[in-house]
């Protein structure tokens, strides 16, 4: 096991899917995981906005039986003041017994990692990965297909922001026979530092048109517009409804083809698809508790 979480390309195939194996086991009998990691504190220290993958952490270790302290508003910190982020991270460490860090800075994972001196996992970095949000889209597939292997997956939105994005590409591409569709505008395109990184591990297509090529997806990966990464307004609207999912949409798809979505959705899925039997993505944030579980305790139970 590694000693910290930044990005999925420090994270092997055996190890990624031992961290979703376990999520498994833990959701399938919670209870036994229950007072795993009493007495040990969790910082969450996020320098940007989070409902799902901060709570997702506070929740995960207090099922574990341990605590959270953290900092939610950076403008109610020393971060205010102008505190570097390794001073931030080494009274943390001082706090706690592991971390879990978003910040809107390339690279500040790598930094905090350096200077911790327990366990950091990146809760998102700028644009740059959301690691441990591929992990639970993994698990989540995993936990539908029984594998990822073999699989053709369609990623859709805003390719060239959504911190998830590279995370998914990086982690796919560990795998075996995963094909790739990408879908977005022509302003959102994956970056092709990303894509140059898996070119020669993974098979992708650069599509334009969803509806001839949805029947081949067993999954269809659905992304918002990342609308604070822009950097004007005009420049926002004139992609932001490019790909809305409808049942529509869906009518030529795969019986057991899956809707997923990082969250939070502002429009880009109507509330229609909710009740269809392949939207998963309440399941999928649901699962991220789980997977976020198995990477606490395994990072924890690493320093015993």
């Amino acid at each position: 096991m590694i000693n910290h979480i930044v990005s999925i390309k420090d994270i092997d195939k055996e190890t990624i899917l031992d961290i979703i194996q376990y999520a498994a086991k833990i959701e399938a009998n919670p209870e036994v995981y229950a007072e795993k990691q009493k007495g040990k504190i969790l910082s969450t220290i996020f320098f940007e906005p989070s409902t799902r993958t901060r709570l997702s952490f506070e929740s995960a270790m207090l099922r574990l039986g341990g605590k959270v302290i953290g900092i939610a508003d950076p403008k109610t910190s020393s971060l205010k003041k102008g505190e570097s982020i390794s001073d931030t991270i080494r009274m943390a460490a001082a706090y706690s017994d592991i971390i879990v860090m978003r910040h809107f800075l390339e690279g500040s994972g790598r930094v905090a990692a350096e200077y911790s001196s327990v366990p950091v996992v990146s809760g998102g970095t700028g644009i740059q990965e959301h690691p441990t949000q591929a992990l639970l889209d993994l698990y989540t597939i995993y936990k539908e297909f029984g594998r990822i292997d073999n699989l053709t997956i369609g990623l859709l939105g805003d390719l060239r922001y959504g911190r998830t994005i590279p995370s998914l590409l990086y982690a796919f591409a560990k795998f075996n026979n995963v094909k790739i569709y990408l879908y977005s505008p022509q302003q959102l395109r994956a970056r092709m530092t990303v894509l140059s990184d898996v070119e020669d591990k993974l098979e992708y297509r650069v599509e334009d048109n969803l509806e001839d090529t949805i029947d081949q997806l067993d999954v269809l990966y659905v992304t918002r517009v990342q609308k604070e990464r822009f950097p004007d307004e005009q420049a926002y609207e004139r992609v932001k409804g490019s790909f809305i999912i409808s049942p529509d949409t869906l009518k030529n798809a795969k019986e057991n083809m899956i809707v997923m979505h990082p969250l939070p959705r502002v429009g880009e899925i109507e509330y229609d698809v909710d009740d269809l039997p392949q939207a998963r993505y309440f399941q999928q944030a649901k699962n991220g508790v789980w997977t976020r579980m198995s990477i606490l305790d395994k990072l924890l139970e690493e320093r015993k």
